[in-house]
């Protein structure tokens, strides 16, 4: 595929950690959604079934990925373009009916929703992650095999120290576990280039989860772990990747990406 033929493509993706609330907020979703001018908007964590709300995003097709479990889990994205195909499921028995993956193919690339599962208190669900995490690995260089592959979403680990504010205290907690830092090398590894970091490597400060605790988002106590990654072969053709610190809503600000595809 030649460049000639490329477009600039802003791509979005948001935890909005329940979707009904998000839409009752000021600004509302549609007004977030509206404001970025997203070719593609996913979000994870919608927290609903199918008919329990009724969205009304005029240019967009609407795709969605519920939990079987009611209010828990969920993904959607919204596309100008029209998906060529869907797969929901990665085949991750232990977590595949728990609408974590929209997975959209176009025309010259795949583009991946994905909310990782957490850990959990005490790394109670570390095992299930950690089979997820190898499962969504093979699901993505499946992908990648065929065409260029961007995938985004919550992946519920800040990678490196430079990723979280207190490095020190939340070492072998969930998110900063060394297993779990370890399986996201892994995936890097595999041919994914974390395009936040590839293009500021010693930012600081940069977050895009704060708890609700603590004021931490007022003092910007936070966590980097919500990405957007990119088949290796298409990192150069990124023209931007930044964290919309200023969108309030959920305790999780959006994360963009501009590329040209």
């Amino acid at each position: 595929m030649s460049h000639t033929d490329t477009s600039e493509l802003r791509l979005v993706s948001w935890n909005v950690n329940g979707l009904r609330a998000v839409m009752k907020k000021d600004p509302s979703f549609v007004d977030v959604v509206e404001a970025t001018g997203a070719d593609v908007f996913a979000i994870q964590e919608t927290k609903l079934q199918a008919g329990q709300i009724s969205l009304d995003l005029p240019g967009y097709h609407q795709t969605w990925s519920y939990a079987e479990r009611k209010g828990y889990s969920g993904t959607a994205v919204f596309s100008r373009e029209e998906p060529l195909q869907v797969i929901n499921h990665i085949g991750a028995p232990a977590a595949d009916d728990e609408g974590r993956v929209c997975a959209l193919e176009f025309p010259s690339y795949w583009f991946v929703d994905v909310y990782t599962p957490n850990a959990q208190n005490e790394l109670a669900r570390i095992d299930t992650r950690l089979a997820w995490d190898a499962a969504y690995r093979e699901f993505l260089c499946g992908l990648a095999a065929e065409k260029p592959v961007v995938t985004c979403g919550d992946f519920n680990v800040a990678h490196n120290e430079i990723d979280l504010k207190n490095p020190g205290p939340n070492r072998g907690n969930a998110g900063f576990s060394d297993e779990e830092r370890e399986s996201f090398t892994r995936l890097l590894d595999a041919g994914f280039t974390d395009t936040f970091r590839a293009r500021y490597p010693d930012l600081t400060g940069a977050y895009s989860w704060w708890s609700y605790r603590f004021n931490a988002r007022k003092n910007n106590a936070g966590w980097r772990i919500d990405y957007f990654l990119v088949s290796d072969d298409i990192a150069d053709r990124v023209t931007g990747a930044s964290i919309l610190s200023e969108v309030y809503g959920s305790d999780h600000c959006p994360v963009e990406l501009t590329i040209e595809l």
